[in-house]
C-alpha cells in the first residue's frame, strides 16, 4: 500500500533536498604531538616534549573538559593548540588546519588556556624573584660592577588590531595601536613582574608610577634599586642613566649601567622571539593583555626549565621623546655610587 506522503511530489523533493544537503560530521585525524622529533616541537610548540608533559600535569585541573561527548579534547590537545598560536601567532583557522580542528574549537582552546596561565602569575612571576636577594644582587654586579641591583625595568609595546572602544587610547608615539607592557626582570632573564593592562599612549613614567611596586618600594618594602632608562626619572629606587655624563665616574657609571640594563631587552627580546603572537594580537584589548600575561608566564617556566629559544632581535629604542625630571634624592644616590665605585 502506498504511502500518502509519498505521493505528494512536493513532499518527495523536500525528503530528498533534506538527505542530500544534511551535512556530514567530518572527524580529521588528531595529531599526536608527542610522537614528533624535538626539534619539530621546538620549531611549532616552543617547548620539548618533557617541558610540554610538564605543563599539561601543571594544567590539567583547569582546561580539562568536563564530558567526553563529540570527541571532546583531551587537556594535552587543548595545551598544544594553543601553545601552537602563541608560538606562531598566525590565524586562528591558520592554526586550525596545522592542527586539524575548526577556528572556533582553536579559540576556546587559546581562551581555556589562557585563563589557566593567568591564574599561575602570582606563583611563576614574583618579586624580586625566587632566589635569595643577595644572590639576585650578586648575579647582576657580576655583569659591570653596579652594586644592590634587584631588577631591571622597561616597556614595550604589544601591536594589537584597532578595538572598537577608545581607540585613540591605544595609539603610541609610532602612530600604531598597542599595549604598553611594564617589564622587570633579573640577571638570568626571568621575569619577576609584569603591568599589562595600559593602552599604547600611556608612557612608561607613569605605569611604573602608578603600579604597586612602586609602591611597595616608596613604603621601603625592598632592600635594593632598579635600573631604567631614560624614559623614567631618576630615583632612589630606580636609578637612571646621567644625560650628560661627565669623563671619569659618571661616564664609567653609565657604561656599567647601559651593559646591566641591557639584560631587560634581551629578555623582551627572547620573549618576543619565543612567543611570535606578541607581533600583533588580533584580540580586544581585554584579551590581549591575558595571552601578554600567558605568555609571561610560560617564558618563565622556559627559562626554569632550561628551554632553548629563538634567535634574538633587539629593536626597541629608548622611550626618550618625554623625559621626566629627576628626584635630588635619586641623583644624590647615582652620585655616591658614580663616585664610590667607579
Amino acid at each position: 500500500m502506498d504511502c500518502p506522503f509519498l505521493r505528494n511530489p512536493i513532499d518527495i523533493e523536500a525528503v530528498f533536498i533534506r538527505n542530500v544537503l544534511r551535512r556530514e560530521r567530518i572527524f580529521r585525524p588528531r595529531l599526536d604531538v608527542l610522537s614528533f622529533p624535538e626539534d619539530f616541537l621546538f620549531e611549532r610548540y616552543r617547548f620539548s616534549s618533557n617541558s610540554i608533559i610538564y605543563l599539561n600535569n601543571l594544567l590539567r585541573p583547569y582546561i580539562t573538559n568536563l564530558t567526553h561527548r563529540g570527541r571532546a579534547l583531551t587537556s594535552e590537545q587543548t595545551l598544544c593548540i594553543a601553545l601552537r598560536f602563541f608560538a606562531n601567532g598566525s590565524f586562528l583557522y591558520n592554526i586550525g588546519d596545522a592542527e586539524h580542528y575548526g577556528k572556533a574549537t582553536v579559540c576556546r582552546a587559546v581562551r581555556k588556556v589562557t585563563l589557566a596561565l593567568k591564574r599561575l602569575l602570582p606563583v611563576m612571576v614574583v618579586f624580586p624573584g625566587h632566589k635569595p636577594v643577595r644572590t639576585i644582587k650578586e648575579e647582576f654586579h657580576r655583569i659591570a660592577g653596579l652594586p644592590n641591583v634587584i631588577g631591571c625595568i622597561d616597556g614595550t609595546q604589544i601591536p594589537i588590531t584597532a578595538p572598537a572602544q577608545n581607540e585613540g587610547d591605544y595609539v603610541n608615539r609610532k602612530s600604531f595601536h598597542s599595549i604598553n607592557v611594564q617589564i622587570i626582570c633579573d640577571a638570568a632573564s626571568i621575569i619577576t613582574n609584569v603591568e599589562a593592562k595600559w593602552p599604547g599612549s600611556v608612557h612608561d613614567s607613569r605605569i611604573y608610577r602608578e603600579c604597586s611596586l612602586s609602591n611597595r618600594f616608596a613604603r621601603g618594602e625592598f632592600d635594593g634599586y632598579l635600573l631604567g632608562d631614560r624614559g623614567y626619572p631618576c630615583q632612589p629606587s630606580l636609578l637612571t642613566p646621567y644625560p650628560d655624563p661627565e669623563l671619569g665616574p659618571q661616564q664609567r657609571f653609565n657604561v656599567a649601567h647601559c651593559r646591566t640594563r641591557a639584560r631587560v631587552e634581551m629578555t623582551l627580546g627572547i620573549l618576543k622571539s619565543r612567543f611570535q603572537c606578541l607581533r600583533k594580537l588580533r584580540v580586544t584589548p581585554e584579551r590581549a593583555c591575558d595571552i601578554i600575561v600567558a605568555c609571561v608566564v610560560l617564558h618563565n617556566i622556559a627559562i626554569i626549565r632550561g628551554e632553548q629559544h629563538p634567535a634574538v632581535q633587539i629593536n626597541d629604542a629608548e622611550d626618550e621623546h618625554h623625559i621626566p625630571v629627576d628626584v635630588q634624592d635619586g641623583r644624590a644616590i647615582r652620585d655616591l655610587i658614580a663616585r664610590n665605585h667607579f
